[in-house]
């Protein structure tokens, strides 16, 4: 591979060149710090801007690591980075999760992503939960997606999982920013909402309720029952080659903030 192939480093915030795309799918630390080297400061690992501590990573494509496709768990999560999916912001304010069309699916699904699932704290089990098991399962984020496939305009950006399908997602359609839910309506957020414009999210799950927050005002109130939940954000591009996207055509989402909390009884509606 000629030096011109390697990926750009001098990317605005949330774009990035995709040069070299077969040689990142197997960076680690060898390439970070090579990376480093040619861009200064560029290349930040993304566990440096925000906790990871509690999650595992899918990744759009297969290596010799456990999982097909790809999952980055801790401790190596701690350090790693790809400039094709997984990459710090050039001024360190956040982490960009970016899925291609022609990315590789996990299982009983067709669409690629670059996602985080939620994981004890620690990062060796997986997280499991009930909305109605006594806690209060919290997740705030502020993110922003900043880019959709040209043809399948379509993005997840965040998720409740749980023991068998998604239950709820945050998804953007065009312009329609939504709340997605298993059998029961659409909520909307946002129908005008603008690529690259920063939004927070606050998901809590209690009492046999999931609520959530649209910029700290509440969409939804849900009365809900489920067992074996996690939480997922990330980019999870809803579109492939099939749907007539390129194959180098994307989504991508920012997040800037990332925080979750398991707690005792719900003491109220205070939103932080």
């Amino acid at each position: 591979m000629a030096f011109g192939e390697l990926p750009f480093c001098d990317a605005s915030e949330g774009q990035f060149e995709n040069r070299g795309r077969q040689m990142t799918r197997n960076v680690g630390v060898t390439l970070w710090l090579f990376v480093v080297g040619l861009c200064g400061d560029a290349a930040e690992p993304p566990a440096r801007v925000i906790d990871l501590s509690c999650w595992k990573l899918t990744v759009p494509y297969n290596t010799e690591r456990k999982g097909n496709p790809d999952e980055i768990v801790q401790p190596e999560l701690n350090t790693f980075l790809d400039t094709s999916c997984f990459i710090a912001t050039k001024s360190k304010d956040g982490v960009v999760f970016r899925a291609r069309c022609d990315g590789l699916t996990t299982k009983n699904s067709q669409y690629p992503r670059s996602e985080l699932r939620e994981m004890e704290r620690g990062g060796k089990n997986e997280a499991s939960w009930g909305t109605a098991d006594g806690k209060i399962h919290s997740l705030v984020v502020v993110q922003a997606i900043t880019q959709t496939p040209a043809v399948k305009k379509h993005v997840v950006c965040t998720q409740i999982h749980d023991a068998k399908n998604d239950i709820m997602t945050v998804r953007l359609e065009s312009s329609k920013l939504f709340i997605e839910r298993d059998k029961s309506g659409d909520i909307e957020l946002n129908d005008k909402y603008e690529l690259g414009t920063r939004f927070k999210l606050t998901i809590r799950a209690s009492g046999s309720r999931v609520k959530v927050w649209y910029n700290d005002s509440l969409k939804m109130d849900w009365e809900v029952e489920r067992t074996g939940c996690y939480f997922r954000v990330g980019c999870y591009t809803q579109s492939n080659t099939k749907k007539g996207d390129r194959p180098d055509s994307y989504g991508e989402v920012v997040i800037h903030k990332l925080q979750v909390t398991h707690s005792g009884p719900d003491s109220g509606d205070r939103v932080t």
